[in-house]
Formats: C-alpha cells, structure tokens, sequence
C-alpha cells in the first residue's frame, strides 16, 4: 500500500508564489515518475509537472518558467515550486506517483487558488 500526503495548497494573490509538497510513503521501492497533475472546475485532470527516475522532467506549456518540480532531501518527496501564479492556475493539485511496479497512486488533492 502507497500514500501519498499532500500539503503547501492556500490561496495567492496573482503573480505570488506556492511551494506544494507531497510525501510518499509504503512499498515504491524506487517509484518511476511522481509529479503533480491538476483539475480546474468544470475540465479534465491534467498534466502538470512529473519527474522520472532519471530525473527527466514532463510538464505543460502553460507553466513552463513558472513552475518548477524537484526532489526533496527525504526519499519519495517531491516539491512543486509555482511563481507567477495565474487565477487560471487555480484548480485542486494531485499528487501522482507510479512505482517501480508500475502501480499508479493518487494523493487526496490540495486546493490552489488564485483569484481574478
């Protein structure tokens, strides 16, 4: 069993910054990707950030310059450091994490928002 425990989500002003941080926990071993994705209102889950094993990363054009994922000092954390935050920024940010088994895990989901 995985876990995954999400936290940094609040609401900014537009053009301020969020650290989001999640934690993973249980049998990964080595996880293969984990990174965040998010859903606005009303819109599919989509792709935000990931970082593989390899340390290659996998992001959306809307943030690139503005976001920037990386590992923490503790195995199996991860950080998404978002700057220049936008109101078309706010959405609920998951965690995602795939293991070294290939199993996909979710996190619960924190809310960022940014108001216009």
């Amino acid at each position: 069993q995985v876990q995954l425990v999400e936290s940094g989500g609040g609401l900014v002003q537009a053009g301020g910054s969020l650290r989001l941080s999640c934690a993973a926990s249980g049998n990964i071993y080595r996880f293969r990707e984990m990174g965040w994705y998010r859903q606005a209102p009303g819109k599919q889950r989509e792709l935000v950030e990931t970082l593989t094993r390899g340390n290659t990363t996998n992001y959306a054009d809307s943030v690139k310059g503005r976001f920037t994922i990386s590992r923490g000092n503790v195995k199996n954390t991860v950080y998404l450091q978002m700057n220049s935050l936008k109101p078309e920024d706010t959405a609920i940010y998951y965690c995602h994490l795939v293991t070294n088994w290939l199993e996909p895990y979710w996190g619960q989901g924190t809310q960022v928002t940014v108001p216009s």
